[in-house]
């Protein structure tokens, strides 16, 4: 089986850097796809509560025979969810569903800047980790304004910021404010829904290395310190997807894949999305 290197996260909780997303994935079939990725040797899954399979993912984590240690659960705040008290009860209500007492990681979904919530929900998000219900808390799509805001306002830098980021738009300066302020960068998106799949620089790198265009994008994250966790029901795909720790990229080539970025989404603005 893979094993997965862990990252300490800056409040010391170690997180799996390869996991497993459940976007997508029908609220049916996400017991059994979970099941099989566990049966892959992923031990990360992250899943949402506007995703509507936290239950399918309890089930999963269930059935496994996995101690509670052994896995690592995110989920992320619905977007009609924000303010302080309601980010309390849903968790409670994501914890009901994934049959958990306790979420590794809890992230604000989307920051929704015109609703001016997001602080009052982090404050909220201060109380779970303080009550044990999350081991450690985060935010997902959030700008460097959005955290410059967070970090005046509030006591508790996020564990993580959850961002789209793959060869076209690999997110220099974000990731350069993450590092320098501690915060943990995930990707979504990581290979950019499979649109870059076909390009020229990482089918030749796939050539040279004797593996798919995305497992050199996959091990492009991984070597440039993300967090990564892509998804799929295949079975098949789920292994390869995970088989990235036994080749490396050099600096030529995580150069050439950067060289790549173009600022192009696959996904909505933070700034804007929700208006």
């Amino acid at each position: 089986m893979t094993q997965v290197p862990n990252l300490r996260l800056n409040n010391g909780v170690e997180i799996p850097q390869f996991g497993f997303g459940v976007f997508q994935v029908d609220p049916d079939q996400t017991a059994q796809t979970v099941r099989q990725a566990f049966e892959a040797g992923y031990r990360h899954i992250d899943t949402a509560q506007m995703y509507r399979n936290e239950e399918g993912v309890g089930d999963a984590i269930a059935d496994s025979g996995l101690s509670r240690g052994e896995v690592f659960i995110t989920t992320k705040l619905n977007n009609q969810n924000h303010g302080f008290d309601s980010a309390i009860a849903t968790l409670e209500e994501s914890l009901k569903k994934l049959r958990l007492e306790y979420v590794d990681l809890f992230l604000i979904h989307w920051p929704l800047p015109h609703q001016d919530r997001y602080v009052q929900t982090w404050k909220g998000f201060e109380k779970l980790l303080a009550d044990g219900k999350a081991r450690s808390i985060g935010v997902s799509n959030f700008q460097p304004a959005h955290l410059d805001r967070l970090a005046k306002e509030t006591d508790t830098v996020p564990a993580v910021n959850q961002i789209e980021l793959h060869p076209l738009l690999t997110q220099t300066e974000l990731r350069k404010y993450h590092a320098e302020h501690g915060i943990a960068t995930e990707a979504w998106a990581p290979i950019a829904k499979g649109s870059i799949l076909g390009d020229a620089t990482l089918t030749g790198l796939a050539e040279k290395y004797g593996r798919t265009p995305a497992q050199v994008v996959l091990r492009w994250q991984v070597q440039v310190g993300n967090i990564v966790f892509p998804k799929s029901v295949n079975p098949a795909r789920m292994r390869e997807n995970i088989n990235v720790f036994d080749f490396e990229l050099t600096a030529d080539d995580l150069a050439a894949v950067e060289a790549l970025n173009t600022g192009q989404r696959t996904g909505p603005d933070p700034d804007t999305f929700g208006r």
